[in-house]
């Protein structure tokens, strides 16, 4: 008899370990008392560094402090190039990317994510001495359009055949591309397409809307149900309260934490 429970007590070890190996996303940050998000930092209005102060700003950093806060936890910030942001988050360099991830399908196969907790929509930037009408991409067959490497906005443009596509690692360097030439357009966010009009020196200038409204949502590792149900949660409560319209309303003067 004693093989058969030497075998068994070796199994509810396996099981225990195995367990202990897949712990809850949510037990794990608790834990430890912080919420690693990742972001670029360098995508204003959603995240950058301030120029005056260094410091992470923008509508993503905001929504991560106020959902860190709900959970009970301190924001852990990371930043690196959006080439390689949902790889780390594979690999397990920290827990959430707050960061205007695209939900789509492809994701989804690899990544949960949380309800959409900002809407939008793919927008050409043009020069300000720009007379081509674009209004649509099929428009640019035979022009080069400057996107953000790895994006929803790449992919749309690589599935338009004829169009040059250039991709860039941050949007900054897109842009200055596209002021002096380099590219004859830029696709990107309709939100920070409005907020860069504001506040840059560059001859730039609004383009068409060439897609459907965009849901963004927090990605996270699969197998953490109990995180996901928090996260929600919180988004949830965000919502009731209003505290997220506030950050909506903070940075884009109206409320775009919701379908349009």
């Amino acid at each position: 008899m004693r093989t058969p429970l030497k075998l068994a007590a070796a199994a509810l070890l396996a099981c225990a370990a195995l367990h202990a190996s897949a712990a809850d996303l949510l037990a794990t940050a608790k834990a430890r008392g912080t919420l690693k998000v990742a972001m670029e930092g360098t995508y204003p209005p959603f995240n950058y560094k301030d120029q005056k102060t260094g410091e992470l700003a923008g509508y993503d950093v905001d929504v991560a402090r106020l959902l860190a806060a709900k959970l009970g936890l301190k924001p852990e910030f990371v930043t690196t190039e959006w080439a390689s942001i949902l790889a780390g988050l594979a690999s397990g360099k920290y827990d959430v990317i707050v960061a205007q991830v695209g939900i789509n399908p492809k994701r989804e196969q690899a990544f949960d994510f949380s309800v959409p907790y900002i809407y939008s929509a793919p927008q050409l930037i043009v020069r300000k001495d720009e007379t081509a009408q674009y209004k649509a991409l099929a428009d640019l067959k035979g022009k080069k359009l400057g996107v953000g490497q790895g994006s929803v906005y790449e992919q749309q443009a690589k599935a338009v055949p004829g169009i040059d596509v250039r991709s860039y690692p941050a949007a900054p360097e897109n842009l200055r591309d596209l002021a002096v030439g380099r590219v004859d357009a830029a696709l990107n966010d309709s939100l920070m397409t409005a907020y860069l009009l504001k506040t840059t020196d560059l001859p730039i200038k609004a383009g068409a809307k060439v897609g459907a409204v965009e849901r963004m949502g927090i990605p996270f590792k699969k197998g953490n149900p109990e995180f996901k149900a928090a996260l929600n949660k919180a988004l949830a409560d965000a919502a009731d309260d209003g505290s997220l319209k506030a950050i909506s309303v903070k940075w884009f003067g109206a409320d775009v934490s919701k379908a349009p």
